[in-house]
């Protein structure tokens, strides 16, 4: 839905743009600020002001939450924005940054998709949010094997695009079709191709940015360094992500998909450990995620996969490498890759394609995520170790606890880790993210729930990777560390820095003094300059 042409959102006047009111208290230099803030929009691009939303405009909080998929960040205490801009050019992202950075209002930048922290939609201080959900154009030139898709476009929307293109095409990039490219792909972006392919970074040839001058900047004329740095070092700590130019890749025409659960008594704790020994050896056509969870009372892992050809070719592979699973013909589903990529967001069997251009998904629970990576391999007792952990957290919370380990190796191991940002490369065996997720409000529910997920992860410390405690940027997590608002403490930007970029945040830190040295791009987990 293209909120700025909907005849249910009228158009914002002059006059509402100066009245409004802010939505909470605010001193009156920032509400001045603020109103000089959309004095500045109107004189520069009056178009705009039909994409300007304020708190007093009756679609301000239909917009707000159109793209929060977590409903820990739907309270009335949650911190709300002075006003949201939607642009629908590259002129209106112009505008927006310039008019915010003359009158010294910090803007959040938001494209859609998990933003497990709601970074780019929440914050402490009088902020604006810049949300790109209007800028969704894609291009498709199968001869050249290349597209372009805009920053506020879903990984659904670009699926759909691509496959109606040519059905022997793909990219590399997330299952959770509602997520918004411009975040998605500049944390990094992994999915079911990523031990063929690699990640959404892997494979992006070119961008169009807008930086804190508000210069319109291409790969060209932005330089390798940011270049390098927005391909998995979050773009928001940069520049404004207008578009990608991103490389697609080949796939059959038919892929095979599998699900298959364990219990206990079925031997889920030799799959598990054997899992171990070859998700991450097998040939890079082949993806085996392992999803341990709690169903009536006892451990339930569920092996599930995705492979680059059929079912003929598969089974006899896995038979040889992998008994333990004791795969069948019958245990496969054969289809197109956009039909896989339904088949792994959890689409209803028989769910149209069409389903993939939905972008009003909503927040449908409360969550808390966290992210681990594993280095060795975890012994038959600390599994055990693990499944008792589990089942105690789900015998003592009503919330719902899911754990995903997903498999590296492949071509996750033969990209240097200085290639781009993101440098969970060589070495990893398995990335995991914890998940805690429950339906019923309320702030002791909400805390007695956190506190779960926080436990559970540090009673993983002994099995994962140390000094530092590696984390995954686009599963965002405060708990990591995070500086105030301003991003002015490097020494804190330090804790989780670390943990996200390791050896590469320096790097980082010299390309933010480059291109932002006022550090104009902010949150709460943003790259600051580097320290003279």
């Amino acid at each position: 839905m293209n909120y700025s042409n909907s005849a249910i959102f009228p158009l914002i006047t002059l006059a509402l743009l100066v009245l409004f009111s802010l939505p909470w208290p605010a001193t009156s230099a920032s509400s001045s600020s603020v109103q000089n803030f959309l004095h500045c929009i109107a004189n520069k691009s009056a178009p705009l002001l039909e994409s300007v939303y304020t708190p007093t405009n009756p679609s301000f909080n239909l917009v707000l939450r159109s793209l929060i998929r977590n409903r820990r960040f739907l309270t009335p205490q949650t911190p709300k924005p002075a006003a949201i801009v939607a642009p629908t050019s590259v002129q209106h992202v112009q505008a927006t940054v310039v008019c915010a950075r003359d009158n010294g209002v910090q803007i959040r930048i938001r494209s859609g998709g998990h933003d497990y922290e709601g970074l780019s939609y929440r914050s402490n201080v009088t902020f604006v949010i810049l949300d790109m959900f209007n800028l969704r154009m894609i291009k498709v030139f199968v001869g050249k094997e290349v597209a372009y898709v805009q920053a506020g476009a879903t990984l659904g929307e670009l699926y759909y695009k691509i496959a109606n293109a040519s059905n022997v095409h793909a990219f590399p990039s997330g299952v959770c079709t509602g997520l918004g490219t411009g975040g998605h792909f500049s944390g990094g972006g992994y999915g079911t191709l990523m031990r063929k392919y690699g990640l959404s970074v892997d494979n992006i040839v070119d961008a169009q940015v807008v930086d804190a001058n508000g210069n319109i900047l291409t790969r060209a004329t932005m330089g390798e360094d940011l270049f390098w740095a927005i391909r998995g070092g979050g773009g928001a700590s940069f520049a404004v992500i207008v578009a990608w130019k991103i490389k697609l890749v080949r796939v059959p025409e038919k892929v095979t998909v599998f699900n298959v659960p364990f219990t206990l008594e079925q031997g889920a704790t030799d799959v598990a450990f054997k899992w171990q020994l070859v998700a991450p050896k097998l040939h890079e056509d082949l993806f085996i995620r392992l999803q341990p969870s709690v169903a009536n009372g006892t451990i339930l892992v569920n092996v599930v996969g995705f492979f680059l050809g059929e079912s003929e070719r598969l089974v006899p592979m896995l038979t040889q490498s992998f008994p333990e699973l004791n795969l069948t013909k019958s245990d496969c589903k054969e289809m197109s890759w956009l039909e896989s990529i339904l088949n792994w967001a959890n689409f209803p069997p028989g769910t149209p394609v069409e389903a993939l251009l939905n972008r009003t998904q909503g927040a449908r629970d409360y969550s808390k995520n966290k992210s681990d990576y594993v280095k060795s391999v975890i012994s038959r007792e600390g599994i055990e170790t693990i499944w008792k952990l589990l089942t105690e957290l789900a015998n003592t919370t009503s919330a719902k606890v899911i754990v995903q380990w997903n498999p590296y190796g492949g071509k996750m191991g033969e990209i240097p880790a200085s290639s781009t940002p993101f440098p969970h490369r060589f070495g990893n065996l398995f990335l995991v993210q914890y998940i805690v997720f429950w339906s019923e409000g309320g702030l002791n529910v909400t805390d007695r729930n956190v506190e779960r997920v926080r436990y559970m992860y540090d009673q993983m410390a002994p099995f994962v990777s140390k000094s530092p405690r590696e984390a995954f940027l686009n599963y965002r997590d405060n708990d990591i560390g995070s500086t105030a608002s301003d991003g002015t403490n490097f020494r804190e930007a330090q804790v989780y820095g670390s943990k996200y970029f390791r050896d590469n945040f320096p790097r980082l830190t010299k390309v933010k003094a480059m291109v932002d040295p006022l550090n104009f791009f902010k949150n709460e987990q943003s790259i600051p300059p580097k320290l003279k």
